[in-house]
Formats: C-alpha cells, structure tokens, sequence
C-alpha cells in the first residue's frame, strides 16, 4: 500500500510540473505578482520628411525595434497569445507601431500596415514590435501592458523614443489664402467676397513649425505695387493698416485681406526674423517670402487671356518687381515660362517678375504661361527689354596686380637701348561705353598711343637704366580705376 500511495504522489508532482506548476516557470499558479519590461533599441530616430517606410537592418534609420517582457516573480510567464497590449500613449500625433513579421494579416498587397496600438503573443514571456518615425519632431511615449489572470490586475511599462529636433531658427515663411484663394473689389455686385483669410507658415530649419513666441514673429505687408493695392488693408484684432505684426501658434500665423476698388494682384510680403523669431525689435536676419492674391470684378465667364504687356522693360542693376496680370478663366492663377529670363530675374509661380538684373543690354525672348484655378491655360510670347549698360568692378588683366593704388604692379622690364610696347587691358567696367585710358607720371622714353582709346605704351629706345614708377586709370562709363605700375630698365 505504502509503494502505491507513493507512485500516486510521483505521477501527480510530474503532471503538475508539466502543467507549469514546478520547474523554473512559475505559470500562473504561484501567488507572485506580474512584472513588465520595455526597452528600445534606440531611443533616438531622425525625422521622416522623405516618408520612408518601415524597415528592420542597418538602413531602416527611422525604425527602432522594441522588446517588451513580463515575469511572475522571477521566472518568464507562460506563453500564449494576445497576452501584452502596446500602444503610443503621449507625445507625437505621427509615428506608427509596426509588427514586421511577415503575417499576412498584418500586411496588405505586401505592404506592412501601421497601426497605434497593437496586441501581442508572448513567447518565452516576451514579444518584440517596432515603432517608425514621421515627419514630426518631438517626443513619443510607447506603453505597454499586460494583466495577470489571477487577480485581473494590470502592470504597465513605458519607454519614449525621441523624434528629430526643432531648431528654434525661422527657415522659411509661406503664405496662403483661403479658398478660393482670391477676393472680390470693395462694394462689387457680383457676391464676390471682399475680404479673406490669410495664413503664414513659418518652418524651422527641419522643417517643423516654429516655436510658438512670447512677442510677434510675423510681419505682413501689402506692398504699393499696382493699383488693386490701393485701399487695401490688413486686419488682425485691433489692428488695420498695410502693414502688420502679429504672433504665431504652431507655427501659423493668421490676418485677413480686405480689398479696394480696383482689380488686379494684391503682392503681399511675409517677414520673420531668423536671428531671434521676434519682428517687434528690429529685424535683424530676414526671411521672407511673397505671395500674389487676386482681386476680381467678380467671377468671369471669359475665356482665360493673357492681360499685360508683351513688351517688358527692366533697369540694369536695380531692383525691380512686377505683378503680371491675367483675366478671365477662374483665378487664382498659376503662372510659368519658357526660355530664359535675364540673369538676376525670376518669376514667382502667383506671377510675380522680380529680381535685380545683371546682364548685357537688349532683348530677351520668353513664353509666358497662364494657368487658372480650372486648370486651363493660356500661353503668350513676351520680350523682356534689358535697358542701361551692365556696369561692374573694373579689374586690371596683370598677373599679381593687387587692389592697392599704392603697391606698383610689377610690367615685364626692358633692356638699356631696346624698343618697348606693352598693351593694357581690363575687364569689368560699362559693357557700352569702353575703355578710355591716361596716363600720368610716365617715363621721357614711353608715349601712348591712340589718344586715349588704347591702353598701348610703345618706346623706341628704352634709357636710362632704372626702374620707373608711373599711374594707369582706366575708365569705363561712369567706372574708373587707377593703378601704379613699375617698368625696370636694365644694363
């Protein structure tokens, strides 16, 4: 009887062991408490602005794998599925959770699915599942759970992953205007709008919206180009004039745009200041950008057409901004080209002509293109008139020649008794008016040549031995520049 009661007892305690009971695995029978892990394998993604996708190995930069872990006591918890519960808890509003296991359930035309929140088998009483990075900066929380089925309490564990960085420093500013992105003349009949919204983007340099500031980091003007500025006006709160200065939230700044009696391009100019994201104080690095809104008599039934000059005259050297005009169609308009502008110039898609022009006088071909917001599109010949000489620095064409007046340029020397010639030459200057050059100071055995028109100095017979200084001003238009040369006669 006694050896029966203790096979009796031996089968038991192997059945309990194979259940869990015993061994080195608790499995949910003992009375020990659940306790959860999470650890990434980096804490730290770049931002995402190129939208890659998820991946695992030493290219996927904006994937990190997490490793999430429960133990009873000691001792891993048993396996099963649907034990741990993992999800982005705070922080970002991008960045996804991704399984990468290849379960086709989790994937659709091949392609891995990004979820928020996710559900996972334990395996030797862990799981492991992947956070991908967006193209916001910041901080996400990842949390996971997990419950023990002998009291129903829940142990959690967290672990924030670290998006990028913002700058702090103002890269860029862009403007928009709400739909549907034009506005009708003051008192017009046709039920056209008079006044809209318009907002101001202002990105760091990884392109994230710029830290919201205590003062105003956005200032907005209406330039006095045209005559739909005219009677046009910015409004923000207590604020109204033409030029405002107002503080953004996210990133985005807000004022709206009123227009006057005429129609035409409103050009509006965004400004913020890179140096300290505050405009109130003096602008001190600006970035700035532009942005055409359209003004209209009202909503036309016209065919699209071209409605500006096909003949376009710009100044050389100076500034110039213009704001080409289209009718008909439905705006906003979109406008392109064709050829190539003069060097300096550049056309803004809202059809802005604006540049400083540094090129040689005359006429430039293009193709103007019109497009508007019903996607037709009207395309016109224009010549652009580069008027006035191109004037630049006048630079002497001698090797080693230094930019001071008072340091001889050194000219090749001359045997006692020899002939000598030696021509002069520049470059830069009036590409109209020429070179006119004079000479004072120069040797009893040198003349020049031509009256001035050429820089040529010739000698029959070079004497006495010496080294002789003498000056050379060159002068081009309204340029001049003078140079002291040196010439050694030798025995």
């Amino acid at each position: 009887m006694y050896s029966w009661m203790k096979f009796l007892v031996m089968g038991l305690a192997f059945v309990l062991a194979s259940c869990g009971g015993g061994g080195s695995s608790s499995g949910g029978s003992s009375n020990l408490a659940y306790t959860i892990s999470l650890r990434a394998a980096k804490n730290q993604l770049p931002i995402n602005i190129s939208g890659r996708p998820a991946g695992i190995g030493a290219y996927a930069s904006y994937t990190t794998t997490l490793y999430v872990e429960a133990r009873e006591g000691k001792d891993a918890i048993l396996g099963g599925e649907d034990i741990f519960g993992c999800a982005i808890t705070q922080g970002l509003d991008t960045g996804s959770l991704y399984y990468l296991d290849g379960d086709p359930e989790h994937e659709k035309d091949g392609v891995p699915l990004a979820y928020r929140s996710i559900t996972l088998d334990a395996n030797s009483g862990g799981a492991s599942f992947h956070f991908h990075s967006n193209n916001q900066a910041g901080t996400a929380r990842v949390t996971c759970s997990i419950t023990n089925p002998r009291d129903s309490k829940v142990s959690t564990a967290s672990v924030d992953i670290v998006v990028g960085a913002t700058t702090g420093k103002p890269a860029s500013v862009l403007g928009v205007a709400q739909a549907p992105g034009y506005l009708g003349t003051k008192n017009n009949t046709n039920l056209v709008r008079n006044n809209v919204g318009i907002q101001a983007f202002i990105m760091d340099d990884a392109n994230q919206p710029i830290q919201n500031s205590a003062a105003a980091n956005l200032q907005v003007s209406i330039l006095p180009l045209g005559s739909a500025a005219d009677g046009a006006r910015l409004l923000s709160g207590s604020q109204s004039g033409t030029v405002l200065q107002v503080r953004t939230i996210g990133g985005v700044g807000l004022v709206s745009l009123s227009s006057g009696l005429s129609v035409g391009p409103i050009i509006l100019q965004y400004v913020t200041d890179r140096f300290d994201n505050d405009v109130t104080n003096g602008i001190q690095d600006p970035v700035t950008s532009l942005h055409a809104v359209d003004v209209v008599a009202g909503v036309a039934v016209a065919d699209l057409a071209y409605n500006d000059s096909t003949t376009i005259s710009v100044p050389n050297g100076k500034a110039y901004i213009r704001g080409l005009t289209a009718a008909g169609g439905v705006p906003p308009y979109t406008w392109s080209f064709t050829g190539t502008l003069p060097n300096g110039l550049s056309l803004d898609p809202s059809g802005i002509l604006v540049g400083t022009v540094k090129d040689q006088p005359g006429n430039y071909q293009i193709q103007l293109t019109v497009t508007d917001a019903n996607g037709d599109r009207v395309s016109t010949n224009v010549t652009i008139t580069v008027v006035g000489a191109l004037v630049e620095p006048i630079v002497f064409n001698i090797t080693g020649c230094t930019g001071d007046v008072n340091t001889p340029c050194v000219l090749p020397g001359v045997s006692l008794g020899s002939s000598y010639a030696y021509a002069f030459s520049a470059s830069g200057g009036d590409s109209v008016a020429g070179y006119t050059w004079t000479f004072t100071g120069l040797p009893a055995w040198l003349t020049s040549a031509n009256a001035g028109s050429s820089g040529l100095i010739t000698s029959t017979a070079a004497t006495p031995a010496g080294t002789y200084l003498f000056f050379v001003t060159v002068k081009s238009g309204a340029a001049s520049v003078t140079r002291q040369v040196s010439i050694t006669v030798t025995p």
